[in-house]
């Protein structure tokens, strides 16, 4: 089979293949160039799905007639420049295209315009690429005193095949719609404004850059709730900089959908945060549930290299554990900062559940016998027997109530310090056990409710991590030495992360090639699947770079454990044990939910109170 040189048209639209999947794909590359423009508003309007007419409008530096021809030749760029010795460095990357392929891919399989006027220049020009042929520059109208606005019709008209791989007009807008959301968010500063078939659909304007700005254009785009229960996070080590938010534990989600990274003002995709993520929710989230948060790295261009995806939708770092530390500690040190706190969503519910409710009986009226007829029994229904049978339980002992609190004498003297007061309290003073399973607790401007075995479940599992880090974890020798079989790329990595592994009581060694031999578990997990669990260490190994599986196990045993041993729902509190729970989550890192995620208290404000009575 003879060797042929394929035309330049055909590579074209092999390389557009790659760089231009979808639609999305296409707007992501022009909103790319607008930011790289420095565009300060990005507008993009979009038909069809985008397969009809795509628009990118921005306000950045602009083309001038010279530079417009270059534009949409392949491997022409603004974006690198050679050094002094003529070299050009790819490894130093500060802007988010460099390659030059964007603009004619698009060409190659579209219909495409680009008008422009630069910065500084009276005139504004067009030039027109159609299915690869490139017109001419012409004279043209531009809105805007400098920017460029970018038009493709007819995306992939040049490649008929492409069409019947695209999925529905509503998917693709879909698409484009989230591949702006997260543009915008890893830029505040810039405004963003996108049409879907003539509807308006997203404007974002330009927010403050900064910490506030950020939080407020995560909220506009992951909504309020998001904004209301995130975590602040601003790390750094050896050169890396972490910031962003995160979610609390009590604000999950069923998917991680809503899991961001951006790595030097880039959306990025990296299986490594989902690893790190994973990691760093442990102790507080089911299996099944997953945080949301929006994490920003900040590093050394040299440190991180961008060339490793046609779409520059992945990137590698050069120390990608330095990273995965970086991420998991910077998470956890903030999870701790939170304290006992609770999402805002578990009251927003809580209130909800309360409705308008009448009694299911008339009121009671005297007959007309008056006196007589009372001293006779003859007044119905009796009030008390309607109200009990109305509801049920009313009349049994219910709750609990705390003396009121009383200053002691000594402390009422002249010129003494005021007293403290219990509702002062962040989680308040307690005032009742219902149902013998929450407790009631009155703070200065609302009430809150605690389930006691929850909550005494967290603080006994806080313990018990807290002794087993300090005492080590206690191991149990094997009888008889088990030997795995794995992959020997499996058992590699498995080896080099022996010690780690020791400190977590599995102590294990090579055994020739692709096998690894197990001489001892940790005693907390009893009789265990040793393979089982060495295969589950290599496949969190190969995937998250983490070995979570045996921390993992480790914690659900401390997990149950807490569970057998703390204060079991029907229980009867005193007041002053009551009080010395709610005392103990005070002070208790992550208190405000439980292993699993779950809320351990919610608390409702006064003001929400007053508006379900019609106070407010």
């Amino acid at each position: 089979m003879p060797i042929r040189r394929l035309p330049p048209e055909l590579i074209n639209r092999i390389a557009a293949g790659e760089v231009v999947e979808r639609p999305a794909s296409a707007v992501k590359e022009l909103v790319e160039n607008a930011l790289d423009a420095g565009a300060g508003e990005v507008q993009v309007q979009a038909d069809g799905g985008g397969l009809t007419r795509i628009l990118v409008a921005d306000d950045g530096a602009g083309l001038t007639a010279e530079e417009l021809p270059l534009a949409v030749e392949r491997h022409a760029t603004s974006k690198l420049a050679p050094d002094d010795a003529g070299d050009y460095d790819l490894l130093r990357i500060a802007t988010l295209g460099f390659r030059g392929e964007a603009l004619p891919s698009i060409g190659s399989v579209a219909r495409l315009s680009i008008t422009s006027r630069a910065r500084g220049m009276a005139d504004a020009h067009a030039i027109f690429v159609e299915g690869g042929a490139v017109g001419q520059v012409t004279p043209a109208g531009f809105p805007g005193p400098h920017g460029a606005r970018v038009e493709v019709r007819d995306l992939f008209y040049a490649t008929p095949a492409r069409l019947k791989f695209m999925k529905s007009e509503r998917s693709e807008s879909q698409a484009i719609g989230e591949e702006l959301k997260r543009q915008a968010m890893a830029h505040e500063a810039v405004g963003f404004a996108l049409d879907l078939d003539g509807r308006r659909t997203l404007r974002l304007p330009a927010e403050a850059a900064g910490d506030e700005g950020r939080l407020a254009r995560l909220g506009a785009v992951m909504g309020r709730e998001f904004s209301e229960n995130a975590l602040l996070i601003d790390h750094e080590r050896e050169g890396v900089r972490l910031t962003g938010y995160a979610g609390l534990p009590t604000y999950n989600r069923g998917n991680a959908a809503h899991q961001y990274l951006f790595v030097n003002g880039r959306p990025v995709r990296d299986r490594l945060l989902q690893g790190a993520l994973r990691g760093a929710y442990a102790d507080f989230l089911a299996r099944d549930r997953h945080p949301a948060c929006a994490l920003y790295l900040e590093l050394d261009p040299t440190l991180v290299d961008v060339n490793v995806h046609p779409a520059k939708a992945e990137v590698r770092f050069r120390d990608p554990g330095l990273v995965r530390g970086l991420i998991v500690s910077g998470l956890r040190h903030s999870l701790a900062g939170a304290g006992h706190r609770a999402s805002t969503t578990v009251s927003m519910a809580a209130l909800g559940g309360f409705r308008p409710q009448t009694l299911p009986y008339p009121p009671p009226r005297p007959s007309g016998g008056g006196f007589s007829a009372w001293a006779q029994g003859g007044w119905a229904p009796n009030a008390a027997a309607a109200l009990a049978q109305a509801i049920p339980g009313l009349s049994e002992v219910s709750a609990r109530s705390e003396e009121a609190y009383a200053p002691g004498v000594a402390e009422q003297g002249p010129g003494a310090a005021p007293a403290f007061d219990p509702v002062d309290h962040p989680l308040g003073a307690a005032r009742a056990q219902v149902h013998e399973t929450y407790i009631v607790a009155q703070t200065r401007d609302g009430v809150v409710i605690v389930d006691q075995h929850a909550a005494h479940e967290r603080l006994v599992y806080e313990r018990m991590k807290g002794e087993l880090s300090e005492g080590g974890v206690a191991r149990q020798a094997l009888l008889l030495p088990e030997v795995v079989e794995l992959d020997p790329a499996e058992a590699e990595r498995v080896v080099a992360r022996a010690d780690e592994l020791m400190a977590l009581g599995l102590v294990i060694e090579s055994f020739g090639p692709g096998a690894i031999l197990v001489r001892e578990v940790p005693a907390l997990l009893g009789e265990t699947d040793a393979a089982g669990l060495v295969r589950d260490i290599a496949d969190d190994l190969a995937e998250n770079g983490q070995a979570l599986a045996l921390k993992e196990r480790l914690e659900d045993v401390c997990s149950t454990m807490a569970c057998h041993g703390s204060v079991r729902a029907g229980r009867r509190l005193t007041a002053p044990e009551m009080n010395a729970l709610l005392r103990q989550m005070e002070a208790t890192p992550h208190s405000g939910q439980c292993n699993h995620g779950r809320p351990t208290y919610v608390e409702l404000k006064l003001a929400d109170i007053e508006r379900l009575f019609g106070r407010r």
